[in-house]
C-alpha cells in the first residue's frame, strides 16, 4: 500500500465540504492558478513562474516547508498555506485564498492557527525558545490584513517592489572609479569557490546588522535557500572591493546576489536583485551604485529588459531614494506582518 503525503500528519478539520491535505505534484497547475489570482487581486497583473511553484511543492524548496491546501469535492485546491523554516527563530508564512469560496474566512482562520502550531514545532526541533512568524500580503489587501490581525499578527513594515527598464545602451555601464566589481570565482567545473561564497555571506550579514529585522542565517542555510530558486545562477553573484583610505590591498566592501526573472508570455527574461549589501565602513564610496551598474549592464548584455528588486520603504540607508535616482519605479507594495511567539513546554 502506498503511503499518502497526508499520512501521519495532524490535519485540521475544515468547515462544510472542505478538507485539508498536503499538496502534491498533481496540484501544481491549480496552485499556479491560485497564485495568479492572488497577484491579480493585489497588483492588477500577475507574472507567475510555474517552475518556482513546482520547487515549493515538489522540489528542493519543499524540503524546508510544511504546507496544506483546502479542497472541496472536486479535490482542486482553493486555499494554500505554507510555513517556511527560514532560519533559527524565523518562519515565513504564505497564505493564498480564493475569495469566492463562501467559507474562506473560516478556512483562513484555521489555516493560520495551523501555521502557528507548525512554526512552534519547527522551533522546538531547533531547540530554541522563541520564534517570529512573518507574512507579507499585498499592501492593498485589507481582507488578508484582517485575517492576520485576528491571528495576532501586527503590521511592522512596508516593502516597495520596483522595476527598472533595461535597454541595449545600458550594456556600457561600469563601476565607479576606485571600485572593483568582479563575479565570484569558479572552479573549472563551474562551481563557485567556497571562500568567495563565504565572503558574500559575511558581507550580507554585516550589512544588515542595523536593519530592524536582522537575524543570523547560517552559511549553509543561506546557500541552500538561494539554490532552491529556479532562477538561481552562480554567475549572478558579484563582490565589490575598494582600496583602504590608508592604502594597501583592496578589501571586500559589498556584494550583490541576483537571479533570473522568468519571461512573461511573449516577452524576455529579466534580472532580479535578491540581495545587495555594502559594508558600513565602505558606505558613501559609490559601492552600491557600482554593484547596481554591474547588474544592469549584465542584464543588457544578456538581452534582458528589466531589473527588479524590493526595498524597505523605511530603510535607514534611504535605499529607496537611491533606486529611484537610478531609474527604478515602484510597481506595488507589500506589508510585513509579524507575530512573536515564546516557546513554552
Amino acid at each position: 500500500m502506498t503511503e499518502s503525503l497526508s499520512d501521519n500528519l495532524d490535519l485540521p478539520v475544515l468547515p462544510g465540504p472542505w478538507t485539508a491535505r498536503v499538496p502534491g505534484y498533481g496540484d501544481i497547475d491549480a496552485l499556479v492558478a491560485l497564485r495568479h489570482l492572488d497577484e491579480l487581486q493585489g497588483t492588477g497583473e500577475a507574472h507567475i513562474d510555474p517552475a518556482g511553484i513546482e520547487s515549493e511543492v515538489a522540489g528542493q524548496a519543499s524540503w524546508t516547508r510544511r504546507q496544506l491546501v483546502a479542497v472541496g469535492d472536486d479535490d482542486v485546491p482553493r486555499a494554500w498555506i505554507t510555513v517556511h523554516d527560514r532560519a533559527a527563530g524565523r518562519a515565513l508564512v504564505w497564505g493564498y485564498f480564493d475569495r469566492d469560496v463562501h467559507e474562506i474566512d473560516s478556512i483562513a482562520r484555521i489555516f493560520y492557527a495551523w501555521a502557528e502550531e507548525t512554526a512552534i514545532g519547527m522551533a522546538r526541533l531547533r531547540g530554541i525558545t522563541e520564534t517570529r512568524l512573518d507574512e507579507s500580503p499585498f499592501a492593498t489587501d485589507a481582507r488578508q490584513a484582517g485575517w492576520l490581525a485576528l491571528a495576532g499578527y501586527a503590521k511592522r513594515r512596508t516593502w516597495l517592489h520596483m522595476n527598472r527598464p533595461v535597454t541595449a545602451a545600458d550594456a556600457d555601464l561600469a563601476p565607479r572609479a576606485g571600485v572593483l566589481v568582479r563575479p565570484v570565482e569558479k572552479h573549472e567545473n563551474g562551481f563557485p569557490v567556497a571562500s568567495d561564497l563565504q565572503t558574500v555571506h559575511q558581507m550580507l550579514e554585516e550589512s544588515f546588522e542595523d536593519h530592524f529585522n536582522s537575524y543570523r542565517e547560517s552559511f549553509s542555510e543561506f546557500v541552500q535557500r538561494l539554490r532552491e530558486e529556479p532562477g538561481h545562477r552562480w554567475d549572478h553573484w558579484w563582490l565589490a572591493y575598494v582600496e583602504p583610505e590608508d592604502g594597501g590591498e583592496p578589501v571586500a566592501a559589498g556584494t550583490v546576489v541576483c537571479s533570473v526573472l522568468s519571461a512573461p508570455e511573449g516577452g524576455v527574461e529579466g534580472s532580479y536583485v535578491e540581495y545587495i549589501g555594502v559594508n558600513r565602513a565602505a558606505r558613501g564610496r559609490g559601492v552600491a551604485k557600482s554593484l547596481l551598474a554591474t547588474v544592469i549592464a549584465d542584464a543588457a548584455q544578456r538581452g534582458r529588459d528589466r531589473v527588479g528588486l524590493e526595498v524597505d520603504a523605511d530603510s535607514p540607508t534611504s535605499a529607496d531614494q537611491l533606486y529611484l535616482g537610478l531609474g527604478w519605479v515602484t510597481d506595488y507594495a507589500t506589508d510585513s506582518w509579524f507575530k512573536d511567539i515564546a516557546i513554552t513546554d
